[in-house]
């Protein structure tokens, strides 16, 4: 196994041009069992933008060489060099032809990269470095080539060969037969794509706005074709939005998806060829969840939006991988907006991003949105890169507004389109559309941490004063900080609640744009205001703003921003929850004084049920205990569950009646429904907190009587979470029922591995040894293993928690390095933790470390260097 001591650093000020460019690639992939033989012809072209050479570096690993030609001329093995996964050969000529013939063994591919085998077909994933697997190249993304390639195989075991673009020949040869595929258009080695296999296919069609008609192809295996139909008409609104809101049509005369069981991630984008994991792309009610409904809806059109922002246009190299990955986020969330909830759809988002991004972007993994360096490109998939890369391009947006920001786009598209470009360029674009000097702004991409905003305000003679002070702590690597570009939107709200006029216009919300270390601006308003601060959450910052009460009350109960109105209800319960922690008050004293802003909430609970359930859920385990250090789970853990308990004895008869109420007979998948349904799970969930007898019968009636998974696995979880009568009997009953099916199996192991307590640790001891649990199978990987160290802190942050984990590390680095370096991730608080635990933790990481793949030696070398 590759060490960690093999890595090398690549550095971004060490970019330069490829010596030679690949106009075309010809692929001849043979799949036989237990050896693939790929043969590939590169027509290469002197790169006119980089020094003259006749030398070039082809990357390859894992490569058993039958034959290579240069120009016709078989090379002997003098006449290149082959070593550590790169082809060295010189003597090149302004023009060249390069054909290689080599071998590979997909199905001994654990790692998941290049070509493999998942579940009796074969499939690639060549993100980052995937391709260089399958047969040698330039695997850079700044090298963009036209691909034909040709699949051949057996015609009965694999009747379905699929790759990039559109089929132009195929034909059989005995038992066997071959496709031959053509893409049209330019892309790097990382788009490409390759599927064979027996699988059922849900055919459909869509009309572009030029009125072209695209093929539209969804596969799976055959017992999961009815899983199919959500994603199919999440394809076609992703198509029909991006025509609207972008003007942006697809350019091939197919798109096919196809669903994958084993599969580091959650979706890739290749080029006409999306292979998704089957948790993005299968739904039914019966077997999938409303957040799994909504999570196939926004990464099916992530991975459609990517057809441009990432395929016509991609990133010159892997250090603007937030070029295409940021905008797209922030493309699919706008689109999920659209489709859903507003409000609800950016609550979830800056959720997500607070308690996940924001403890990332404040450790020891802390890195720019354009990084510097990095050893192992595959550990730089990160929430920074995604989601506040996401957050970057939306205060772009806001900057320009909706008008300057879709001229900016369509220039960025048009102008770089067939190109691989940097994030400096989408930037060019959206300085030049708005005449805006963007120079400070660029900051965001380079500088790594989360800006800490702190606000004061005081009424004075003349009106209402505000300052704000930004400062960023210092991160791995980047001790000085410089201030950034803040867009703090802005609302004053009166004493009734309402927004009062800001100036002498009526203007009544603002955007305030902050530059310096620190500004203060001042409004004609008189009387006491609360402000409401970062409306939208217009940037990726930490707010310390000293609310009152009362004024968070009014928040909570008025503000029109979905946003504001959860961040009130947050640092309600946040200050709620760090007296108890800090042994300063009772959870019935907390609770008494939260019920009555809570009971406002669930009277108005039928505007917006899914709001609602948002505004009602109390902060994770996770997220409060980053407000403490040292951190002390289990303390976090007492403070956490009495406050639950006591809110849930506090409001009970709301509870009960909610869970009761809520009960629907017939099955709707809209939004108002899912919201009812998360609701009431909620409810439930609150009442079994609170004792309440009541909890275990109605749990069980809603498990035996589901109309859908949501209502069964919520069902579950509370039974199995409060350790209620009948829940064995349950999980016993939900495994008989859904054995077969995968995605449902990887929830029951979830909602076991998920169960609070230490106790839990020896349920998963038994999960891992469970016939069901296979270490190749990156979801059942993660939902054992991802879910106790990300989500479970008071079962994983013990003795006996650290070591199953590190021993777990060991098992899986072992099989594939991308999804241990992952999952290390979750020790990255390592730093946090008080004395005693952290020792034992630090002393069993260590040992992993002295092991550990390249992949996993980086993200434990950062999480364990002691600065």
């Amino acid at each position: 196994m590759e060490t960690a001591h093999a890595a090398v650093t690549t550095r971004l000020a060490d970019y330069q041009p490829p010596a030679y460019l690949v106009d075309s690639v010809k692929l001849d992939v043979d799949i036989r069992d237990g050896v693939t033989t790929v043969t590939s012809e590169l027509a290469l072209r002197r790169n006119p933008d980089a020094a003259v050479s006749d030398a070039m570096t082809f990357n390859g690993e894992g490569l058993v060489i039958r034959s290579l030609t240069l120009d016709g001329k078989v090379l002997g093995e003098g006449e290149y060099r082959y070593d550590n996964g790169e082809l060295l050969l010189s003597g090149l000529a302004e023009q060249a032809t390069l054909v290689s013939v080599v071998d590979i063994e997909p199905e001994k591919n654990t790692a998941l990269e290049g070509l493999y085998m998942s579940n009796g077909m074969y499939c690639t994933q060549c993100e980052a470095q995937g391709f260089r697997h399958i047969t040698f190249f330039p695997d850079r993304p700044d090298v963009l080539s036209r691909f034909r390639t040709t699949v051949r195989a057996d015609k009965q075991r694999y009747p379905l060969l699929l790759s990039n673009g559109n089929p132009v020949a195929q034909g059989e040869e005995g038992e066997r037969h071959w496709v031959t595929w053509e893409d049209p258009f330019p892309k790097p080695c990382y788009l490409f794509a390759l599927v064979a296999g027996d699988l059922a296919c849900l055919e459909d069609s869509f009309t572009t706005m030029s009125g072209r008609e695209v093929a539209l192809r969804l596969y799976a295996e055959h017992r999961d074709l009815d899983k199919l139909d959500h994603a199919m008409e999440s394809l076609k609104n992703a198509m029909r939005w991006d025509e609207e809101t972008y003007g942006r049509e697809y350019d091939l005369d197919i798109y096919m998806i196809v669903a994958v069981s084993h599969f580091n991630m959650g979706a890739m984008e290749n080029k006409g060829l999306n292979i998704f994991n089957t948790s993005c792309v299968l739904a039914h009610p019966a077997t999938t969840t409303d957040a799994g409904f909504q999570r196939v809806e926004s990464v099916v059109a992530h991975e459609y939006f990517h057809n441009w922002s990432g395929n016509r246009v991609t990133c010159r190299d892997w250090f603007q991988l937030s070029l295409k990955e940021g905008f797209t986020v922030f493309r699919d969330q706008m689109f999920s907006a659209d489709m859903n909830s507003d409000a609800v759809q950016r609550v979830n988002d800056v959720d997500f991003l607070v308690n996940h991004q924001f403890p990332e972007d404040q450790g020891p993994m802390a890195h720019p949105v354009r990084p510097a360096e990095f050893q192992k490109i595959d550990n730089f998939y990160t929430l920074t890169i995604y989601e506040k890369g996401a957050e970057i391009v939306r205060m772009q947006y806001h900057l320009l507004g909706a008008e300057g920001f879709r001229k900016a786009t369509d220039l960025y598209f048009e102008r770089f389109d067939g190109q691989a470009v940097t994030c400096d360029d989408f930037v060019d674009c959206m300085q030049e559309v708005s005449g805006r000097d963007m120079t400070q702004f660029r900051r965001w991409y380079s500088q790594a941490g989360t800006p800490i905003l702190s606000v004061s305000d005081e009424q004075t003679a003349d009106g209402y004063a505000i300052t704000f002070r930004q400062h960023t702590p210092p991160t791995p690597g980047q001790a000085d900080k410089a201030p950034l570009v803040i867009p703090v939107r802005l609302a004053l709200l009166g004493q009734d609640g309402e927004p009062v006029a800001l100036d002498d216009s009526g203007l009544r919300e603002t955007v305030l744009i902050l530059e310096d270390a620190e500004q203060t601006f001042h409004f004609p308003v008189s009387g006491p205001v609360t402000p409401s601060l970062l409306r939208g959450f217009s940037a990726p910052v930490v707010l310390e703003f000293d609310y009152g009460t009362d004024q968070l009350a009014t928040l909570l109960a008025h503000d029109s921003d979905g946003y504001c109105r959860w961040s009130a209800a947050q640092r309600l319960y946040f200050t709620a929850l760090d007296r108890l922690v800090l042994g300063k008050g009772r959870a019935e004293d907390e609770a008494a004084a939260l019920a009555p802003v809570l009971e406002q909430v669930i009277e108005r609970a039928g505007e917006d049920p899914a709001q609602a359930a948002l505004l009602l859920t109390l902060p994770t385990e996770i997220a409060l205990g980053d407000r403490h250090t040292p951190l002390d789970p289990a303390a976090i853990h007492v403070a956490h569950q009495a406050l639950k308990r006591a809110l849930g004895v506090a409001l009970q008869s709301r509870w009960l009646s909610l869970s009761e109420n809520l009960l629907a007979t017939e099955l709707e998948m809209d939004g108002v429904a899912m919201g009812r349904r998360q609701l009431r799970n909620l409810a439930l969930d609150y009442l079994a907190a609170g004792g309440h007898p009541e909890a275990a019968r109605i749990a069980i009636e809603l498990f035996e009587l589901p109309l859908c998974m949501s209502e069964e696995l919520g069902a579950l979880r509370v039974l199995v979470h409060h350790r209620l009568a009948g829940a064995e009997q349950a999980l016993e009953q939900f495994a008989h029922k859904w054995v077969e099916e995968a995605l449902v199996m990887d929830q029951w192991f979830s909602v076991q591995a998920s169960a609070p307590g230490e106790v839990t640790i020896d349920v998963v001891e038994r999960l891992l040894a469970h016939p069901a649990f296979d270490w190749k199978v990156p979801n059942r990987v993660r939902s054992v293993l991802g879910v106790l160290a990300g989500s479970n802190p008071s079962a994983f942050n013990t003795d006996k928690g650290y070591r199953l984990f590190t021993d777990a590390l060991r098992t899986v680095d072992g099989l594939n390095p991308q999804i241990a370096a992952r999952i290390a991730n979750a020790a990255a608080r390592l730093h946090r933790l008080e004395p005693g635990r952290q020792q034992v933790f630090r002393s069993l990481l260590q040992g992993v470390n002295a092991s550990a793949s390249s992949n996993l030696g980086e993200v434990l070398g950062r999480i364990l260097a002691e600065n």
